[in-house]
């Protein structure tokens, strides 16, 4: 349980899928603007929940991920150590929910120049959910990766990950994408948000997801689910934000300015909406 109050500031990102920086990578296109994103995140005081699917641990090993995106990990070993880095697992990083593979993956890794290892994200802990709680009112956000209860990227995961190696992982160099996936398949899509649905209307708790790659924000009289989207994008990211006690849907893309030069910018595409207002 993580607590937050109306000055807290927070930054859910997900299903960023790092590669090995192949092409096959799906991340890599947008590799810049997720460094420029959690580089204005880090210096403007938020803490940030990488709510899973972050590294593509079906298709390539968490080494290969680490060597290939020092520039990413870089960023995110300034939010482990100032204590404000929240790490999550979902389908594709399953294998996270095991602390063994956590400490073998990240409490060490070699340097860049030296090739001697050194301290990395030491004492990283990755959770299957966060549970945000406000220090007066009492109001909970949940959140999840959302891939629970989905057979082949729940319970069927490692046999689901075998054929992704196997298989899609090549696919995916000619753009070809797996149909079993949420992604993909709108019927499937629509069912595990169904789900969601169903255990808002149960407990009366928000709920905050990724998986789907579908960004969700609700309005009006709509349950409160969100969803985060996702930052394989072609050629933006998407995230959610909560500050002055109230969450908005942002995205950041490559932009020109009044000049014609390309900068990296952050919009507003839904929001802000009070958390308060998510319970009345």
């Amino acid at each position: 349980m993580v607590e937050f109050d109306d000055t807290s500031k927070f930054v859910w990102l997900s299903d960023s899928h790092r590669g090995d920086g192949s092409i096959s990578d799906e991340f890599l296109k947008n590799k810049s603007i997720f460094v420029s994103a959690l580089k204005e995140y880090h210096d403007g005081g938020y803490t940030l929940i990488e709510a899973g699917d972050n590294d593509e641990l079906w298709e390539y090993d968490a080494r290969h991920v680490i060597k290939a995106n020092g520039i990413v990990f870089d960023q995110l070993r300034r939010f482990h150590a100032s204590g404000r880095y929240y790490r999550m697992f979902g389908n594709h990083d399953f294998e996270l929910a095991d602390p063994h593979a956590v400490r073998a993956a990240f409490d060490e890794a070699p340097h860049p120049a030296t090739g001697e290892m050194e301290p990395f994200l030491p004492g990283l802990v990755v959770h299957e959910a966060i549970l945000l709680r406000h220090r007066v009112t009492g109001r909970e956000l949940l959140t999840v990766h959302g891939h629970q209860g989905d057979f082949s990227n729940d319970q069927n995961w490692r046999m689901t990950r075998f054929t992704f190696r196997l298989f899609w992982k090549r696919m995916h160099a000619f753009g070809i994408r797996s149909p079993s996936s949420p992604v993909q398949n709108s019927f499937k899509r629509h069912k595990v948000e169904r789900n969601y649905n169903k255990w808002i209307r149960r407990t009366g708790i928000p709920l905050i997801c990724g998986h789907t790659h579908r960004e969700r924000f609700p309005r009006g009289k709509d349950l409160p689910y969100f969803n985060t989207g996702s930052c394989v994008f072609p050629s933006y990211i998407t995230g959610l934000e909560l500050t002055d006690g109230a969450l908005s849907l942002v995205g950041w893309r490559v932009e020109p300015d009044d000049k014609g030069y390309l900068q990296i910018r952050r919009s507003v595409l839904v929001g802000p909406r009070p958390v308060e207002s998510l319970f009345r």
